[in-house]
């Protein structure tokens, strides 16, 4: 029984270290991917920032000329989206790729997935190409969520 009890308890603490070095990882390399996305200059006359949910809510009341982009898939996107969300699904490349090509390089854009993956994607995409002013929605949809913000629906 002391065997047993032994096993579980180092099998135990071995799953705790390796989750929690997991879970480190991800935010080590997300803090990493961070540095590099969200870096405005006055000297380029570029703006790249990384918004909470509030903040992104306070910032569009503030700037409606701001246009949201949701780059979820179409199933998500039915089933909710940010007020004047417009669909622009990341995972069709080409059709993402060609409505980037239309979209105007000035014009302010907060992007937006479900936690925060694919925009920072799209935030990267928009960025090579040439975008000056992107706003991204940090940790997605779901935070808009859990702070009850307001949505829409198709």
């Amino acid at each position: 029984m002391r065997r047993l009890l032994r096993g579980f308890l180092v099998g135990t603490a071995v799953f705790a270290v390796l989750f929690g070095l997991a879970a480190l990882g991800w935010h080590a390399f997300e803090g990493r991917w961070d540095n590099q996305l969200f870096n405005s200059s006055e000297d380029t006359g570029t703006t790249f920032c990384n918004f909470s949910a509030r903040e992104a809510a306070e910032f569009l009341k503030a700037h409606p000329e701001v246009t949201v982009l949701d780059v979820r898939s179409r199933a998500e996107y039915e089933g909710g989206f940010l007020p004047g969300g417009v669909h622009l699904p990341l995972a069709e490349e080409e059709a993402f790729e060609a409505r980037l090509s239309e979209m105007s390089r000035d014009q302010p854009y907060l992007i937006y997935c479900a936690g925060g993956y694919r925009s920072r994607k799209a935030f990267e995409k928009m960025k090579a190409a040439g975008f000056t002013r992107l706003y991204h929605l940090h940790r997605g949809y779901l935070s808009w969520q859990w702070e009850d913000l307001p949505r829409e629906e198709p």
